[in-house]
């Protein structure tokens, strides 16, 4: 075996490979951590950034991001209490670095992607009807 397949090899068998695969299995995760790209957020201004989220999404979601050491929460000693969300250090490095690579490759082959899927649905449609 050479160096690069062990080095494949242990991606896949390690369970940190399938920890960072997880945060994109989510489908909001991503989301919520590009709207806290740009500074420190009250929920509920986070949940106008984002539009179309409910509420216990959105709360499912931040206790996600903030277990996996993304989101940090930030409560302030003010009357009435107010509470903010920000990224932490890994939660940035993760918007900055394998985010942001996704989406160049998101800008460039986008269409392509989804006129794959648009030419795939017919054509599903059909064996399924044959069957």
């Amino acid at each position: 075996m050479t160096d690069d397949e062990t080095h494949c090899y242990e991606l896949v068998a390690d369970c940190r490979l399938r920890a960072a695969a997880d945060l994109f299995a989510h489908t909001w995760d991503p989301v919520v951590l590009a709207a806290l790209r740009s500074g420190p957020c009250r929920r509920r201004d986070l949940r106008a950034a984002i539009g179309g989220i409910s509420d216990k999404v959105l709360t499912d979601t931040v206790r996600r991001l903030l277990a996996n050491g993304l989101v940090d929460r930030r409560a302030r000693a003010e009357a009435p209490p107010r509470v903010e969300y920000a990224l932490t250090t890994l939660g940035l490095s993760l918007v900055e670095g394998p985010m942001a690579a996704l989406g160049r490759w998101v800008t460039e082959h986008g269409d392509e992607l989804l006129e794959a899927q648009e030419a795939r649905e017919p054509q599903e449609a059909q064996e399924a009807r044959a069957r």
